[in-house]
Formats: structure tokens, C-alpha cells, sequence
């Protein structure tokens, strides 16, 4: 039995693949979503756009909305940075009684006022879904329709055939972004990918390491 705490990070350097290309804040993102999952393969599939750091602390630090999918992914926020930051948050789904990816896709689907109201909290928030590909996959389609475009977007949703396709779409979109290619995602993730940004604006709030 070991006699003391492991040391997680040095156990992430020594696991972790070459990420010297990637900039502090980013390798520190990959790294706490490395740890949430379980899984040092994932670090391969991240994949950020070039201006999502800069938007996602330019927006955070002027006091944005935050807008999570279900009720789980904003529960799993850090509000108490959030607040710190001036920041609300609020969820598109709504019901609490949601509890998994196929739930929120039923909800989505069986009422269109979701629809609405998805189409309303576009513009300029900071989207977080982490359960619902058919919420990522109609936000995609509501940026390419209209005029509207969202400051961030962190689509790591669950699924085996729509998620991998919404986050190819994402990809493909002229907006900031960070999402993970394939399967892999989760609720947890989408949430701790927004908490590091936040917790990196309040510990390095000087740090421009991103604009390298």
C-alpha cells in the first residue's frame, strides 16, 4: 500500500504526450480533463480552436452568461469563481428530472420551445453542452442560418453517431470553440473545460502565453 498521496501531476507528465506546442493555459485545460475522465488518450482528441482561450477570457472577465444544456452541467460549475467573475449562468433544458443523454434528447426534441429558446441565448454567451449532440447540432445550425454568434461554444456531448458528427460540424464553423473529436465527452467535461478557463483568468490574470 503507498505511504503517501499520489502526486497527480507528476504522474500527468509522465503520461501525458508532447504538448510543448500547446500554450500553458491549454495544457493546463487538457491536463484537468485528462484527470476528470481517467483517460491520457483523450489528450490526443482535444481540439481548440486558435481564438478560444482569448475569447473564453475576454468574455468571462467582462461578465457573460454562461448557457449549460442540462441542469447537471451547470450544477457541476464553479459558481463560486463564476460569481467572482460577475457572471450568471442559466440552462436551456431546464427540468431537473433530466438526468442522461437520452432524456435531454427526448426533451429537446418533444418540445420546440426548446428550439426558441436556444435560438434567443445565442448571441455573445458562452455555451456549454455536455449531454444533448441534437442541442450541439441545432446550435450549429442556428449559426450558419442567421446573424448570431456565440463568444464560446464547448461542445463535448455524449453519443456514438450524432455527437461525433455535431462536433465535426462545430469544427468546421468560424467561431471559438473547444471539443473533443469522436465520442468521448460528458457532462463533467464540458464543465471542467469552462472551470479551468475560469480559474486560469483568476490565478493568471496577467498571462498571455495563448497569443504565442
Amino acid at each position: 500500500m503507498s505511504e503517501h498521496p499520489e502526486n497527480f501531476q507528476e504522474s500527468l507528465q509522465r503520461l501525458l504526450p508532447d504538448l510543448s506546442q500547446r500554450s500553458e493555459i491549454e495544457v493546463d485545460v487538457i491536463s484537468h480533463l485528462v484527470l476528470a475522465c481517467g483517460d491520457v488518450s483523450l489528450a490526443a482528441f482535444i481540439r481548440l480552436s486558435s481564438d478560444a482561450i482569448k475569447a473564453a477570457r475576454e468574455t468571462l472577465s467582462a461578465g457573460c452568461t454562461i448557457v449549460g444544456d442540462v441542469p447537471v452541467v451547470v450544477a457541476a460549475l464553479d459558481h463560486t469563481r463564476l460569481a467572482h467573475l460577475n457572471c450568471q449562468w442559466t440552462t436551456l433544458l431546464n427540468n431537473v428530472h433530466i438526468d442522461s443523454a437520452a432524456a435531454a434528447e427526448q426533451a429537446f426534441w418533444q418540445d420546440s420551445n426548446w428550439c426558441q429558446r436556444l435560438s434567443n441565448l445565442i448571441d455573445s454567451n458562452i455555451w456549454i453542452v455536455g449531454y444533448a449532440p441534437s442541442v450541439l447540432v441545432h446550435l450549429c445550425e442556428q449559426i450558419e442560418r442567421q446573424d448570431c454568434r456565440p463568444a464560446l461554444v464547448i461542445g463535448l456531448p455524449i453519443g456514438f453517431s450524432h455527437a461525433p458528427a455535431a462536433k465535426r460540424r462545430l469544427m468546421q464553423l468560424n467561431i471559438p470553440y473547444l471539443t473533443a473529436e469522436g465520442s468521448s465527452g460528458g457532462g463533467l467535461l464540458a464543465a471542467v473545460a469552462l472551470n479551468r478557463l475560469a480559474a486560469s483568468l483568476i490565478e493568471k490574470p496577467d498571462c498571455h502565453c495563448y497569443l504565442g
